[in-house]
């Protein structure tokens, strides 16, 4: 399931920045995959609706890596409260 969520999330960010999923790894930063903050909050929604989560907006506003944002889906998607 985590390699699941992974794939998901790169996907996810892919479409949105029109980006090759291939370029994106879970190492990459928003900053060097060109993502502002009204990307992130896009995102945020996106990843919400997708995964059937509640993402905390304090957990929202650390986010500044897809590492970040994996880790804290699988937390939540798990029940727990995650840490984006």
């Amino acid at each position: 399931m985590a390699q699941d969520i992974e794939r998901q999330v790169i996907e996810l960010i892919a479409r949105k920045k029109k980006l090759d999923p291939a370029r994106i790894s879970s190492a990459s930063t928003f900053e060097e995959l060109g993502l502002d903050s009204l990307d992130a909050a896009d995102l945020i929604f996106t990843i919400e609706d997708t995964f059937k989560i509640v993402v905390p907006d304090e957990a929202a506003v650390s986010m500044k890596s897809v590492a970040q944002v994996i880790a804290g889906v699988q937390a939540l998607a798990a029940g727990g409260t995650g840490a984006l």
